[in-house]
């Protein structure tokens, strides 16, 4: 089963992928998808309010990110990780539960990157937000570091975030039955 949509000018199918025996969602992955990535980037860009920097969370907002970064000229983005690094020099954590990801997860961000954000205005960008969970944390980390969060943006909203009036983005996305119809 797939789930066709047009995202800023481009026509894909994304495959319905089970969540529960009640619910399905349409996998997005931009890995691997430039085309599909560099059209969101610019699609994104137009709507975008002023920012100084963009952060996302790891792994599939990195793409996003960095292709915002480059058509601006911008020449630094900011990754929330997954797990700490060897080359952090101290870390900043929260915790995150997204409808994706079996466990509860962590997200670090190094205090270089805080320092970079502090006192400025910060862009979150995702690929899809669905519960916010993710927005969430990378908001409480933004904030622990001393920046200002100046928008939230995702190329697809899911399920409830569609009906958010804090994020921006570029289409809708249903959740879906095991039938493959819409849920209601």
């Amino acid at each position: 089963m797939f789930y066709p949509i047009n995202i800023a000018g481009l026509d894909r199918k994304l495959p319905l992928c089970r969540v529960n025996d009640d619910l399905y969602i349409g996998a997005f992955v931009i890995f691997g998808d430039p085309e599909l990535t560099t059209a969101s980037a610019k699609a994104l860009l137009e709507k975008a309010p002023e920012y100084d920097y963009i952060i996302t969370a790891e792994a599939k907002g990195i793409p996003l990110a960095h292709e915002m970064a480059r058509l601006t000229g911008n020449s630094y983005y900011i990754v929330a990780r997954k797990k700490p690094k060897l080359y952090m020099t101290k870390v900043f954590e929260t915790t995150v539960k997204s409808i994706t990801t079996a466990d509860e997860q962590k997200l670090y961000l190094d205090v270089k990157d805080a320092e970079i954000m502090k006192g400025k205005k910060i862009l979150i960008v995702d690929d899809v937000a669905s519960t916010g969970a993710s927005l969430v944390a990378v908001e409480q980390l933004v904030s622990a570091a001393g920046g200002e969060i100046c928008g939230k943006m995702a190329i697809l909203a899911e399920g409830d975030a569609i009906a958010r009036g804090d994020i921006i983005y570029l289409e809708p996305l249903p959740l879906f039955n095991a039938d493959g119809s819409v849920k209601e």
